[in-house]
């Protein structure tokens, strides 16, 4: 027998709207805006006699595209790709060299954006580096020095060239979980061009204290110009890329920092507190506003100490279908305040705020994780927020809340080959409601595992081809469990779930944890590692992420951006193994895009699509993102 299913108290969705600062519109000042994507190629140097090279494969390429591979203005492929998006050069120059993948339709030769690719003299094996700067060590009012990690990443196309840039947050060594007092140095935002040129450092300043809670910036493009924006909260003292100051430079709301204090030190419990969006290209501050909801009384979040109160969580979402906004949101252990804008390219305005001091949505206090999914889980064309144990509709309102409270992890995709619905499977911290998996609609309940203890990990992904669908596990999951609840294997040896990536070149996804790629192996039922990172260290302790996974380069696969262990350099690591398949891009996919934006976000999550992939497609017949499956 599965998991007991307890019995759920669900409030479904309203009709009437949460009061709101004005009524949503229809923005008639720009088009409908999806991501431009150009071909995105990377090349590699896997040995001094063997140069990997990949690219997309978008959905604007007929089906009968193929793929010829230049060097240096010469013809390296003997015939046009067709298999794959993939090309291994076998007698690679020694020197710099350029690679330039052109498409072929009907043997017509054309060229597109993101073609090219410098492999440089030097270029390591394995990997693309990317030279950082790291910042200079700071002095606390106590004395304490810190020093700086490169942390969590982003990406986005700053400048309009038609190639993703990185930006990056610089996280200091003193760097507190908001239930522990101390000072802590500034928090850096820097952008770089994949070759190590940096577009531009914003300092946070000092009244944003740093910490996994607090910063969660958003990089995406928001007006439909083609460049990203990157949005964050900012404050008194924070320094755009250009050096302007915003609001008074000599402010210092930190406890403790004009005088001492005992206990309290470092919390910032006082003083403006604003939403910046800044220039991708610049990293000039475009425009500040006062950040919604602003702190207020420290005990309406449910302690006196700034704790509960600067929680923090952020996301990007299509919330009328067609354009996106930017979602800053507050709070999840009682107090929860989502509130939703629009930028236009000149203004942000305030789309909806939703917010559970209301008492039509009292019930959904206390119900946020630490991360958030973004996906249209009712088939109505926008987007819903899946916040924890609940889900806010894309007008503001609620759409279903199970009651089963705050968690630290949560996965969003089509579990189920046979349909493309959404489901959730999301752990629990409150020693009783365990885990669940629910339809990402509704709310309701497949299966339920009670547990009498905090369920601080859970993980989804396809990796057993002999079980139906995709698997998910937990900390308190008794095992690996199917998408009906039932165990299919009772105690596997090693399995991480943390993270987890597309890297092997097969239909099952791999586990990513502690500098490492490893594939769980079905028949002896554990993981084996096929991938190390050496020299490399993941980030946020025992949460082990890297700096960002995803598919940012070349074909479906994902990479994976990872710091060196004495943070002068992120490598962007590649799938060396051949593939037999291409697919479309996993970033036309918009919930998978907006995966990635939010991965930063407080505990990172891997990437989901809004789609089931996984080996059951093997023997679908589909035409599936471009690929043909056989029967």
């Amino acid at each position: 027998m599965v998991g007991a299913v307890w019995p759920v108290a669900m409030q479904e969705k309203d009709a009437v709207s949460v009061s709101a600062v004005r009524k949503p519109e229809t923005r008639a000042s720009f088009s409908a805006t999806e991501e431009r994507l150009g071909r995105g190629t990377v090349a590699v140097r896997l040995s001094p006699d063997t140069v990997t090279v990949s690219w997309r494969y978008l959905s604007s390429d007929p089906v009968r595209t193929v793929f010829n591979v230049y060097r240096d203005g010469l013809l390296v492929t003997p015939k046009p790709v067709a298999v794959s998006t993939q090309f291994y050069d076998y007698n690679p120059s020694r020197g710099k060299s350029v690679y330039e993948v052109r498409p072929v339709i009907d043997g017509c030769e054309k060229t597109s954006s993101g073609g090219k690719w410098t492999l440089p003299a030097d270029a390591p094996c394995g990997y693309v580096n990317i030279p950082l700067q790291q910042p200079e060590p700071q002095t606390m009012p106590d004395g304490e020095v810190c020093t700086y990690t490169a942390n969590d990443a982003s990406v986005g196309d700053l400048d309009g060239d038609g190639d993703f840039e990185i930006v990056l947050k610089w996280e200091p060594s003193n760097a507190k979980d908001n239930s522990h007092s101390g000072f802590t140095g500034t928090v850096f935002l820097d952008a770089y061009e994949l070759d190590g040129t940096r577009l531009w450092r914003i300092d946070l300043g000092r009244n944003i204290r740093a910490g996994a809670h607090y910063t969660q910036f958003m990089v995406y493009d928001l007006d439909g110009d083609g460049r990203a924006e990157v949005t964050a909260k900012t404050a008194d003292g924070t320094v755009d890329g250009r050096g302007h100051t915003m609001g008074d430079p000599s402010a210092d709301y930190r406890v403790g920092a004009q005088e001492p204090v005992e206990g309290r030190k470092g919390y910032i419990a006082s003083g403006p507190e604003f939403l910046t969006v800044f220039d991708g290209k610049t990293g000039a501050a475009l425009q500040t506003v006062d950040y919604v909801p602003p702190r207020g009384r420290l005990e309406d979040w449910g302690d006196n100490y700034a704790n509960r109160s600067e929680r923090y969580l952020a996301a990007v979402a299509y919330l009328d279908g067609r354009h996106p906004s930017v979602v800053m949101c507050r709070g999840y252990y009682t107090r929860s305040v989502l509130a939703a804008f629009d930028w236009d390219g000149k203004r942000l305005t305030s789309r909806w705020v939703f917010d559970t001091d209301s008492a039509r949505w009292a019930s959904y206090a206390g119900q946020g994780n630490h991360n958030l999914r973004v996906a249209d889980v009712d088939g109505d064309g926008c987007d819903e927020i899946t916040y924890g144990s609940c889900a806010i509709d894309h007008d503001g309102t609620g759409l279903y809340n199970t009651g089963f409270g705050h968690g630290d992890a949560l996965h969003l995709t089509a579990f189920d080959p046979s349909s493309d619905r959404l489901q959730v499977w999301d752990c629990h911290e409150n020693k009783r409601d365990g885990s669940d998996f629910r339809d990402a609609a509704t709310g309701k309940v497949i299966f339920q595992l009670p547990a009498a203890k905090d369920v601080g990990r859970c993980m989804a992904a396809d990796i057993d081809p002999t079980n139906y669908g995709v698997e998910m596990w937990s900390s308190a999951s008794g095992g690996i469990r199917n998408i009906k609840g039932e165990v299919v294997c009772a105690a596997p040896r090693g399995l991480p779930m943390n993270m987890a990536v597309w890297w092997d070149g097969d239909l099952l996804r791999e586990m990513l944890d502690h500098e490492t790629v490893s594939k769980y192996d079905w028949e002896a039922k554990a993981c084996r590692p096929l991938a190390t990172f050496d020299g490399c260290s993941f980030n946020n302790g025992s949460k082990s992420n890297p700096c960002l996974q995803g598919d940012i380069l070349g074909d479906w696969r994902e990479e994976v951006v990872v710091r060196t262990a004495d943070n002068t350099a992120l490598r962007v690591y590649v799938s060396p193994l051949p593939t037999p398949y291409r697919f479309h891009t996993f970033l036309e996919d918009r919930p998978y895009r907006l995966s990635i934006v939010t991965e930063n976000v407080a505990y990172n999550q891997p990437t989901q699509p809004g789609f089931y992939f996984g080996a059951e497609l093997e023997r679908s017949g589909k035409l599936f993102r471009g690929y043909q499956f056989g029967k």
